[in-house]
């Protein structure tokens, strides 16, 4: 008799070495900047001590628009804080996943996010070198271009060029600009990563505050919108009833909104 191929979730779990919950009561997929490392230190402290306590039933992810290697720094900055490493990483806006623990990308849940970028970063050369109000940043990943950019010199042409040579470009906080695989960003590869581990959608809660989180909310997953969220990312979310803007800011705001979609139980 010939063996059924390993599932995507089985797969998954074999490249990540590391456990992850098999039945969680919550998939809490949040930011970090602006929201899981807002709010004020001692509702910092307590929210990572109750994701520590609930590490078996809580499956968090961080979405982060951040490189591994500054995940990385992050984590060991703010471990005198209680902030553990979480299950797994969707990092670069979507670009990059990797298992919590060792911060080593998952090949599994990259193939179609290398495909999609398969000769982009050449075609878009001609596009943005020399270009005036954008400067590179450094980044470790070569699956993304990322700039900070002038509003008042960046022109809509240049998003229309960058979308024309088959990526996407996001700008958020008024001065970033990444140009992304085209189809690929933090909404896309969550739902990816969701189909792999087989857990079903009405566990989930992501949480972020500004335009780079959006992909995110508009999935239809249960969202929300911390209180210190970017007026241009409310002003998207206008209509969604999936999302729930909260009051609190950064970890305040994440608490208020896990009570909200019902999950104030896993609080004791």
């Amino acid at each position: 008799m010939t063996e059924a191929p390993p599932s995507p979730a089985s797969g998954l779990r074999l490249e990540v070495r590391a456990e992850l919950p098999d039945d969680p009561d919550l998939i809490l997929v949040t930011d970090l900047d602006g929201t899981l490392l807002a709010g004020t230190l001692e509702v910092r402290r307590r929210f990572y001590a109750w994701l520590n306590d609930r590490r078996d039933r809580v499956l968090h992810v961080f979405c982060t628009g951040r490189s591994l290697d500054s995940v990385a720094r992050q984590l060991e900055q703010d471990a005198a804080i209680g902030l553990r490493a979480p299950h797994l990483v969707i990092c670069d806006v979507g670009c990059t996943v990797a298992c919590g623990e060792s911060l080593r990308p998952l090949p599994a849940a990259l193939a179609r996010i290398e495909a999609a970028w398969d000769g982009v970063a050449e075609r878009l050369a001609p596009v943005l070198n020399g270009r005036p109000g954008i400067t590179s940043q450094p980044l470790e990943t070569t699956r993304r271009l990322a700039y900070y950019y002038d509003p008042e010199q960046v022109e809509a042409s240049l998003v229309e060029a960058i979308e024309a040579a088959g990526a996407d470009c996001l700008l958020s906080d008024n001065r970033y600009l990444d140009v992304l695989p085209a189809g690929v960003n933090k909404g896309s590869t969550l739902l990816d990563l969701l189909e792999r581990l087989g857990h079903p959608h009405e566990r989930v809660v992501t949480a972020g505050d500004t335009l780079n989180d959006y992909s995110m909310f508009r999935t239809g997953l249960r969202g929300v919108a911390v209180g210190n969220a970017e007026a241009a990312l409310l002003e998207r979310l206008q209509g969604r009833k999936n999302v729930y803007v909260a009051a609190g800011e950064g970890c305040a705001g994440i608490i208020e909104g896990l009570h909200h979609f019902g999950f104030g139980p896993l609080f004791g």
